[in-house]
């Protein structure tokens, strides 16, 4: 999928926020820079120079999008400060508003998010490419080469996998025990679970993340979302169970579609599915280039800490997961209880 990062701040952010994306583009652009209080730091002359733009235009960005630059490291340097920086530029390439009492500067990141925006700008554009490339490499590289199941890297996402599973079970026993039909009622339910929470059905969702048919989607999921297909597994089947024993016979399935769409309503749900949602639809348009329409609304841009959680030291594929003792030591406890 193509990215217009002049045109998305989410898209922008999620680079932004990828601290393993800004380490490679650090070491690869050479963009140059002085260190100031830990940071490499770049004056308007140096910004101008770079992206082969005018002061007017550089002033312009910095209006239109001046929060944005702020919350990347734009800053305004006054007093001690400026004294500091003075000292600390003099007689170097970036020396510049020597005799003024403010002075603008970009850490690192605030001149890319700039060349993210600059749409008047070559060196800008050129940048932008490069960039996706350096994403693109480093997601590969850390993600071991594919991104499809990047949810599995997730230390948490076992525990919740086996949780899920155990649920899954009641769900799927109390339906044989107090619903009619056929083996299609389980299909039946359980696209009723995620068009409530993700408002795809299996077959939707495959297609989102283009997933063999046979995929089981579960393995595919953040732990977030299988905790609460967990709740809505166990909940649903606590309310059939009631139901069926009140009536003192199997329930219908209109009768278990009508329980569940009051189940559903509960606004016990209500933040658990927001935050799934937002989840799913922000994450797998980072991590997984896949762009759930009718959650389209919910995106947002990735947090530093889902970098760190996907693609940071305590991020293992699964395998090396589970061939950690202490790993398989807390899944049989759990498979135990």
């Amino acid at each position: 999928m193509a990215k217009d990062l002049t045109e998305s701040s989410h898209d922008r952010q999620n680079i932004l926020n990828n601290r393993y994306a800004l380490q490679q583009a650090e070491q690869h652009l050479s963009l140059g820079g002085v260190t100031f209080e830990g940071d490499t730091v770049f004056t308007k002359a140096q910004v101008m120079t770079m992206y082969d733009v005018s002061d007017r235009t550089i002033e312009r960005y910095l209006v239109s999008h001046g929060e944005e630059l702020k919350s990347n490291g734009y800053q305004l340097l006054r007093g001690n400060k400026l004294r500091k920086f003075k000292e600390l530029a003099h007689g170097t390439d970036i020396d510049d508003g020597t005799k003024t009492s403010v002075l603008g500067v970009f850490s690192f990141r605030a001149v890319l998010n700039i060349g993210m925006l600059l749409t008047e700008s070559e060196p800008a554009r050129l940048l932008r490419s490069r960039l996706l490339d350096i994403v693109l490499d480093v997601m590969a590289e850390r993600a071991g080469g594919h991104t499809r199941f990047i949810n599995q890297r997730d230390e948490n996402y076992l525990i919740s996998a086996l949780q899920e599973e155990n649920y899954r079970r009641q769900f799927t026993d109390a339906l044989d025990n107090y619903v009619e039909g056929n083996h299609w009622k389980y299909a039946r339910f359980t696209n009723l679970i995620y068009q409530s929470i993700f408002h795809e059905n299996a077959a939707e969702y495959k297609k989102v993340l283009n997933l063999a048919v046979k995929t089981n989607i579960r393995e595919t999921l953040y732990s977030e979302v299988l905790n609460l297909i967990a709740s809505y597994e166990s909940g649903i089947a606590h309310e059939l169970e009631q139901a069926s024993t009140n009536q003192g016979r199997k329930l219908t399935q209109k009768e278990a579609e009508s329980l569940f769409a009051g189940f559903e309503k509960h606004p016990l749900f209500k933040p658990l599915i927001l935050d799934a949602r937002t989840k799913m639809a922000s994450r797998d348009l980072c991590f997984r280039d896949a762009l759930h329409e009718k959650l389209e609304a919910y995106i947002q841009s990735v947090p530093e800490a889902d970098f760190e959680r996907f693609l940071g030291e305590k991020s293992r594929s699964l395998e090396e997961q589970l061939s950690d003792p202490e790993t398989l030591a807390v899944l049989k406890r759990l498979k135990d209880r």
